[in-house]
């Protein structure tokens, strides 16, 4: 595959934050540890009232995190993971437990959104994005349902218009998990946690996908795959992967590891100045200030929502 990128976390992670501090990197704070104890966490947003939340997959669980107190902010979940603020304030979850992706109305009811296609149930939908225009994309791998369970021979992205409806847009992954758009919505960019690697595809008016290329791949010993990610206001690229999180510029060229404890499964950017990086890793939450600002992805009563 064209324009394949390979990078060694051994060689990233070296440097550390002496460099990023003094301007060779994007970190500009060191790890903070905000809370720990869960089980397995994923999915973190930034709520348009100015605090995270998050999944935890096997709890059952969505959490708030304000001012470092957690609280339940649903429960039960459906086994949420990836979790999204929709153009019009609505949280949209991706539930592994009921293997459907719903859209929580004003009175608090989670509502389906996506349920099926072509009459068979979706396997496990994982991660999601909203598009500026309201249509949400979504990766639907099969790590939450059983083998005998599936009703579907693949593991697609797929997108539901501002009318509703599943749309597949494409089916040749094996694990499709994290995705983001670009600053300018013009590209989005999918991870394959079992290739190891990120895919770019171009966006056309219509929302469709053409021109699948590997973006990158990511590689190294540490624990960790590629799964959640996010992009900044540069058009960087925010992956997890060994090691902890990495930073690929919109050339796909590796910037910096920003190295957790933990595994990390997710980021998301947050704060005042849309500038914290929010990271879940197996049973924590943890922070790190960065140069630049979370992309604007969607838009509710005229305010930006951080990615």
């Amino acid at each position: 595959m064209e324009n394949l990128i390979v990078w060694s976390v051994a060689l990233l992670g070296t440097a550390g934050l002496a460099m990023a501090l003094e301007g060779g990197g994007l970190r500009t704070s060191e790890l903070e540890r905000l809370a720990t104890g869960f089980q397995f966490t994923e999915g973190p947003v930034w709520h348009p009232d100015g605090y995270l939340i998050f999944s935890d997959i096997p709890a059952d669980t969505i959490y708030s995190l304000k001012d470092g107190e957690r609280d339940v902010f649903r429960h039960p979940s459906g086994n949420s993971n990836g979790l999204a603020f929709d153009r019009e304030g609505r949280l949209v979850a991706c539930e592994h437990g009921n293997r459907r992706v719903s859209a929580t109305q004003k009175d608090g009811t989670a509502v389906p959104i996506a349920t099926h296609y072509q009459g068979k149930r979706l396997n496990s939908p994982n991660d999601v994005v909203v598009k500026s225009d309201g249509s949400v994309y979504f990766t639907d791998p099969p790590y939450g349902v059983r083998p005998e369970d599936r009703e579907l021979g693949f593991q697609g992205v797929y997108r539901i218009g501002p009318d509703g409806g599943a749309m597949l847009l494409v089916d040749d992954f094996v694990k499709p998990n994290g995705l983001a758009f670009s600053p300018d919505e013009k590209v989005l960019y999918v991870d394959d946690t079992e290739e190891g690697w990120i895919r770019a595809f171009d966006v056309g008016e219509d929302g469709l996908l053409t021109e699948g290329r590997v973006f990158a791949r990511l590689e190294g010993a540490g624990h960790g795959r590629p799964d959640g990610m996010k992009v900044d206001a540069e058009g960087n690229v925010y992956c997890t992967g060994p090691g902890g999180v990495w930073v690929i510029s919109p050339a796909g060229e590796a910037m910096e590891v920003i190295e957790t404890p933990e595994a990390a499964a997710n980021v998301a950017f947050g704060g005042a100045d849309g500038r914290t990086l929010y990271i879940t890793a197996q049973a924590s939450i943890y922070s790190v200030q960065v140069r630049h600002p979370g992309a604007v992805v969607s838009r509710r009563s005229g305010q930006g929502l951080r990615e």
